[in-house]
C-alpha cells in the first residue's frame, strides 16, 4: 500500500550523492534488548539513536513496520530488517497458500516430477474457510493425528493435537488474532495440519531444526544460508499415546523451559555440526548429503513461492528462522518460517551462536560499504542463490544441471568464520570499491 507524500513523512539517511561512500559512522536503532543490542553496541563506528533521532539502520519489530513503513522516507543506503509484507512467507496460512499455488504453477510449467519437489509441507487446511475440505480429508483417514495451530502466534502458543472432530470445536470460541502480530489485512485464525507421526528420534526424543536464511533481495532473489543452527529437543520421550502432553510434541524452547526437568544451563539443543556428525555415524555421509540437499530445496522453493508477491524493496533485508522436522525416512518437512526468530540466548553456547550470526548478518548487509557484491561467502554465511543457483566451485558456472555442479551450501559444516573474515577484509583493503 502506498500513500502520497505529505508533511507526516519522516526522512532517514544521508543526502543524495553519499550513498555508496564508505561511512565512518552508522546510526542504528532497535527496540530489542537482547543479543542483538550487544552486537550493535559493540560494532565499531556504530552509534545508537534513541526516540525520534534520524537513523541509517533500524532492526525494527513487525508492529513498527506495519504502522510506519508506508510513510517513512529512506535514503538510498538506509536498511531495515523486514520486508513490507513478510507475512506472505511467515504467516502459517499464507505460507501454505503460496506453496500450494507455486506447486500448481510448477506442475503446469515443468511437469509433475518438478512439482513433486514442492512436497515438503504436511497436508494443511486453513480454518474456518476450508473446514468442509478438511472434514472430507479427515474422514478419509480416520484415527490419524492432526495438529491445530493459530496462524499468527509463536512460541507454541495455542497449539494442540487432536484425533476427533469434536476436539476442535473449542477453537471457534477464540477467533481473535494475537495482538502483537495481527496485521491490518483480515486473516483466518488457524491451520489444521496433518501431524508427522513418525518423527526421527534421538534418544527417544523428538526434535526439530532451526536454520537461518538471510534474504537481501527478492527481485532478483539473493539468499544466504548460515552454517550454524541447532536442533531443539523435547524433554520427554516421544509417544503417540499422550497427544495432550506438550512436552512430548512441541520442541519450542519457550514450551520446554517450563518443563519440571528442564536444565537452564544444559538446555535442550544440539548445534547443527553435532547433529550432522551424529547422522553421518548412523546413516553414512551419502544419506546425510541427500538430506541436507533436500533441505536446501526447501529453502529455495519456499522463497521462490513468494518471490512475486513479496514487495522487494532495496531498503529491506530479512533474517528468517526456518523450522524443519526430519522423519524416520530422513525426509525433511517445513513446519514454519519465522520473521522474528528468537535472538535471546538460552545458554552460553546459544549466545555465542547468535552473536556470530548477527555479526555476520551485519557484514552481509554491509552498511559500511566494504564488499564488492561478488562474494560467495561472508563469515558463516554462504550465498546459495543469486538469481539462480550458486556453484561451490570458484569461478564455476552458476547453472544447474551440470554434471559437476555442487550447490554453495555448507549447513552443519565447519564454520571457521573468524579466519574467513580476516582473509576477506584483508583482500578488500586497497581494492577499488565497485557498486553492487
Amino acid at each position: 500500500m502506498s500513500r502520497p507524500k505529505n508533511q507526516n513523512y519522516k526522512g532517514h539517511g544521508l543526502p543524495k550523492g553519499k550513498e555508496r561512500e564508505q561511512r565512518a559512522s552508522i546510526r542504528f536503532k532497535t527496540t530489542l534488548m537482547n543479543t542483538l543490542m550487544d552486537v550493535l553496541r559493540h560494532r565499531p563506528g556504530w552509534v545508537e539513536v534513541k526516540d525520534e533521532g534520524e537513523w541509517d539502520f533500524y532492526w525494527c519489530d513487525v508492529s513498527w513496520l506495519r504502522e510506519n513503513f508506508d510513510h517513512t522516507y529512506m535514503g538510498e543506503h538506509v536498511r531495515i530488517s523486514h520486508f513490507r509484507n513478510h507475512y506472505e512467507l511467515t504467516r502459517k496460512n499464507y505460507m501454505v497458500k503460496n506453496l500450494k499455488r507455486f506447486r500448481k504453477q510448477m506442475e503446469r510449467e515443468a511437469g509433475k516430477l518438478e512439482a513433486a519437489k514442492c512436497d515438503f509441507f504436511p497436508k494443511t487446511f486453513e480454518m474456518p474457510c476450508e473446514y468442509h475440505l478438511f472434514v472430507e480429508e479427515f474422514r478419509k483417514n480416520p484415527g490419524i493425528t492432526w495438529i491445530m495451530k493459530p496462524v499468527a502466534r509463536s512460541q507454541g502458543k495455542g497449539i494442540f493435537l487432536f484425533r476427533r472432530l469434536k476436539d476442535i470445536m473449542d477453537w471457534k470460541k477464540d477467533t481473535r488474532s494475537s495482538d502483537d502480530q495481527k496485521d491490518e489485512i483480515p486473516v483466518e485464525n488457524y491451520v489444521a495440519q496433518r501431524y508427522i507421526e513418525n518423527p526421527y528420534l534421538i534418544g527417544g526424543r523428538k526434535f526439530d531444526l532451526r536454520v537461518y536464511v538471510l534474504v537481501m533481495s527478492y527481485i532478483p532473489l539473493r539468499a544466504w544460508l548460515y552454517r550454524d543452527g541447532f536442533a531443539r529437543f523435547s524433554n520427554t520421550r516421544f509417544t503417540l499415546n499422550s497427544i495432550d502432553d506438550q512436552y512430548v510434541h512441541l520442541t519450542n524452547v519457550a514450551v520446554q523451559k517450563t518443563s519440571p526437568d528442564y536444565h537452564p544451563k544444559k538446555g535442550c539443543k544440539w548445534m547443527l555440526q553435532r547433529f550432522r556428525q551424529y547422522l553421518a555415524s548412523k546413516h553414512g555421509p551419502e544419506a546425510v548429503e541427500t538430506l541436507f540437499s533436500d533441505m536446501d530445496n526447501i529453502f529455495i522453493r519456499s522463497l521462490q513461492s513468494v518471490q512475486k508477491v513479496i514487495i522487494s524493496d532495496k531498503h529491506c533485508f530479512e533474517l528468517y528462522g526456518y523450522d524443519i522436522l526430519i522423519d524416520q525416512d530422513l525426509k525433511p518437512w517445513l513446519l514454519e518460517v519465522n520473521a522474528s526468530p528468537s535472538l535471546t540466548a538460552s545458554s552460553q553456547e546459544d549466545y555465542e551462536l547468535k552473536t556470530c550470526l548477527l555479526e555476520d548478518t551485519l557484514h552481509v548487509v554491509d552498511m559500511e560499504a566494504r564488499l564488492t557484491g561478488r562474494e560467495k561467502r561472508v563469515g558463516g554465511f554462504d550465498l546459495m542463490w543469486n538469481d539462480g543457483p550458486v556453484s561451490r566451485e570458484e569461478g564455476g558456472p552458476d547453472l544447474s544441471g551440470m554434471g559437476t555442479f555442487v550447490t554453495n551450501t555448507h549447513l552443519g559444516c565447519v564454520n571457521d568464520r573468524k579466519k574467513q573474515l580476516r582473509q576477506l577484509f584483508r583482500s578488500l583493503q586497497g581494492q577499488k570499491k565497485t557498486p553492487n
